[in-house]
């Protein structure tokens, strides 16, 4: 009798640490998204690739590829109309253009410069003339600086699920 309640003992003790750990784990990564704005679908900054790593990843994207990712950088400039698009900062010459799943949601219009992780698709496109002249538009660039805008253009292009904006 005397081994079995020291047993019994044993064990509750041993389930209680064990219950502990695991509930001091879990804050340190809620933590961690606490220090994002969330935008769209809950994501997470975790396994998110670099500015470098994701480079990478759109070198070797062709047209019409795809790719699911997540990945870390600075907003270089963001729709002052609605917030319905931004561009996203890689090493290179060329930044990302974001757009937003189904136009489902949209980002604060003063993220510039600020630390962004999207979850989505990338892929590479060619933009229009006219569309390349919308965007320039909306980023308030004067009317020489549109009508200079005379061929398509490969563009970086990225599909959001979800957004975090570091506060």
């Amino acid at each position: 009798m005397k081994y079995l309640l020291i047993l019994s003992l044993l064990l509750t003790v041993s389930l209680t640490s064990c219950k502990d750990k695991e509930t001091k784990e879990e804050p340190q990564a809620e933590m961690a998204e606490e220090m994002y704005d969330s935008y769209g679908e809950n994501i997470s900054s975790a396994t998110s690739l670099s500015a470098i790593e994701m480079e990478e990843k759109y070198q070797n994207l062709k047209a019409g590829d795809t790719v699911e990712v997540s990945f870390k950088t600075d907003v270089t400039s963001v729709c002052k109309s609605k917030g319905c698009w931004m561009t996203l900062e890689l090493p290179g010459e060329e930044d990302v253009m974001v757009k937003f799943r189904d136009y489902g949601f949209f980002v604060p219009k003063d993220i510039e410069e600020k630390e962004a992780v999207v979850r989505g698709k990338a892929y590479v496109t060619e933009v229009s003339v006219e569309e390349q002249q919308h965007y320039a538009e909306d980023k308030g660039k004067t009317e020489e600086e549109i009508a200079a805008i005379v061929s398509p253009k490969r563009t970086l292009s990225f599909l959001a699920d979800g957004v975090l904006i570091k506060k």
